[in-house]
């Protein structure tokens, strides 16, 4: 079997075809090794609970409902199982190629992308048993306490960090021995958190560089935020940990778990009288399907399809509804508050040591050592070996707060010859063979800027009432002038690093070559580096806050302090669209604590059996 994996990835990694290298691995996995997950095709007319959408929340959800033996628990999923090729930690970008990627494209912003591909955003999505934790680059963090705490102070009971926290390790199985005494992690969760084994010199110069920059080498999952950190990552023994492998696959004997892949949710069934939500419509094999729910509606499809469906199904702002022809059921702020985190690519470093790029990843020897042992550089993170937590020197956030990341790659966009990291940002080919044409074959890594608290809020909104019709998705990045500048600080942190005594002991030199389109400017300058964000910043994936959480006497939630939709009775959303705001962190580990707490609200409600959780 593993020799059999060897040649289909000799074979298929790097090259255009990225959707045959999945075709084939999804054959070799059916007919070798028997791993599908079961497909329901009979359903039962009436489920306890309906789930749409099985991404990191609907797993969870999935796997925590199910445990009660009585409840029939109905798992619907647009998109497929996982395969082989999205094992591979190093490999993410080339899996968000392929159909388990919905694809999406935002509309066009004039503040961000503007010298993309075709001028707009990439926001690629997850779809499949796992949704977006099958394509994304695997980082586990968790943001700060006042994020949370500032959810409890609007009024969202039982969301501060103390009444979060217990979520976060109750899914946690950390693979860190320094950790293993922390009261900020857990040991016993099904959900695999751990370091890759392969670290760079490169590595150990940017831990070094943080107390030269007066900050500590810390857990920014633990007591404190600030601070430089290896990555931890959702990999199990060098490989992928999504929520299918976590939550699902170990449960799949359970009789009453039915889970439906291919079936795509066209519409949410709401009694317009009661105003209480009944069931379900879906397609699966060009059929039409009703099935109804005698508890609740979860809705889980993501900050970007939960606010479509509730439009859809007649819950939504009452005069965009009404644009579109569809009923009224209930008029509610669906699809504003849209927040996402902000990076720009491009920041490229020449050193002095080997450095993962394309051509090395052809080496048999790496390959060979990744199938066999779970080793080697095809275990790092989407090619993420480190972030630095830190504070902007303009920050107006608490003294101890991170409004800024930054990311540390083990290679580099130059490196990138076969295209897979640029057809997933949307670089031209132009720009790279502008930028990094002549020095593909040098050793370089990457530093990334993110912002962890934008200012800036978009807008999800319907283009038509067709439910196979992408919605529109206006991200509004950087409108906001503190965002700019907190990105331009960002940028001048990570060239501030990069002349460390630490960073210099490896010979970094920053490729100070002027990005396509800004040239007409002083180099480095501010007004260079916002030209360099109005046309290349973009997305780090982490859309949120479309179904916004707030108690009933705030006109902008979507759903209340339980995830309950405003005015509808048995309807609730469960995913990173419910987020106020979006804390600094990355938003998988968030939306897992999400569905966990969600859970247990659900059990209580319904008066069943709740597993006690370890404080």
């Amino acid at each position: 079997m593993r020799l059999a994996y060897i040649l289909i990835f000799w074979m298929c990694y790097g090259c255009s075809h990225s959707q045959l290298l999945v075709d084939l691995v999804r054959d070799f996995e059916t007919t070798l090794l028997n791993t599908r997950i079961p497909d329901t095709n009979d359903f039962l007319p009436e489920y306890d609970f309906i789930i749409v959408g099985a991404g990191s929340a609907g797993c969870v959800l999935a796997n925590r409902l199910s445990e009660i033996k009585s409840s029939r628990v109905l798992l619907l999923e647009a998109g497929d199982q996982e395969t082989f090729i999205s094992d591979v930690p190093l490999t993410a970008a080339l899996t968000q190629t392929t159909r388990y990627n919905w694809g999406y494209k935002a509309e066009a912003t004039p503040n961000a992308c503007r010298g993309l591909r075709n001028g707009v955003c990439n926001w690629p999505k997850g779809r499949g048993i796992g949704g977006t934790s099958l394509i994304n680059f695997m980082l586990y963090t968790r943001g700060h306490r006042l994020d949370y705490d500032g959810w409890a102070a609007a009024n969202n009971t039982g969301w501060s960090y103390a009444e979060v926290l217990p979520y976060f390790k109750k899914s946690e199985r950390i693979g860190i021995p320094d950790l293993y005494k922390s009261p900020y992690h857990g040991r016993n969760g099904p959900l695999d958190v751990q370091f890759t084994d392969y670290k760079s010199r490169q590595l150990k110069a940017f831990l070094k560089a943080s107390r030269e920059l007066g900050y500590e080498i810390t857990d920014t999952n633990g007591e404190q935020l600030l601070g430089f950190s290896r990555a931890q990552a959702t990999i199990r023994q060098g490989r992928r940990c999504s929520t299918s492998k976590a939550f699902i696959q170990p449960v799949l004997q359970r009789r009453n778990l039915h889970i439906s892949m291919k079936s795509w949710v066209t519409k949410l069934l709401i009694d317009p009288n009661t105003k209480v939500a009944i069931g379900v419509e879906f397609t699966k094999q060009r059929q039409r399907f009703v099935v109804r729910a005698s508890k609740e509606v979860i809705l889980s499809a993501g900050a970007i399809a939960s606010p479509q469906l509730l439009m859809l199904s007649g819950v939504g702002p009452r005069a965009h509804l009404e644009e579109h022809n569809i009923p009224v059921v209930q008029d509610l702020s669906v699809g504003y508050n849209l927040q996402d985190h902000i990076t720009l690519n491009g920041l490229v470093f020449m050193v002095n040591d080997s450095t993962v790029n394309d051509a090395r990843l052809l080496n048999p020897q790496d390959i060979i050592r990744y199938i066999f042992a779970g080793q080697g550089p095809y275990t790092i993170p989407g090619g993420a070996e480190a972030f630095a937590f830190v504070r902007t020197p303009s920050s107006s956030f608490a003294a101890d707060y991170a409004d800024m990341e930054l990311v540390l790659g083990a290679g580099s966009l130059s490196g990138d010859r076969f295209g897979t990291l640029r057809d997933l940002l949307g670089i031209t080919d132009e720009f790279y063979e502008t930028m990094f044409g002549d020095i593909q074959n040098k050793e370089s890594f990457g530093m990334v800027p993110v912002l962890l608290r934008p200012k800036s809020t978009g807008r999800i909104s319907l283009r038509s009432r067709n439910p196979f019709h992408w919605p529109r998705m206006e991200p509004n990045f950087m409108q906001h002038p503190d965002d700019v500048r907190a990105m331009i600080e960002g940028i001048e942190m990570i060239l501030k690093l990069s002349r460390t005594k630490s960073m210099q002991k490896v010979g970094t030199r920053f490729h100070a070559r002027p990005f396509p389109g800004c040239k007409h400017l002083a180099f480095a300058s501010q007004d260079y580096w916002r030209c360099c964000l109005r046309l290349y910043g973009s997305s780090l994936q982490h859309q949120s806050g479309t179904c916004k959480m707030g108690p009933s006497t705030d006109a902008t939630a979507v759903v209340d302090p339980q995830l309950r939709v405003h005015g509808i009775q048995h309807l609730r959303v469960v995913d990173a669209s419910i987020m106020p705001h979006v804390p600094a962190g990355h938003t998988n580990a968030i939306v897992i604590m999400i569905a966990e707490k969600a859970a247990d609200m659900i059990k209580n409600a319904w008066r069943m059996k709740i597993a006690p959780l370890d404080k």
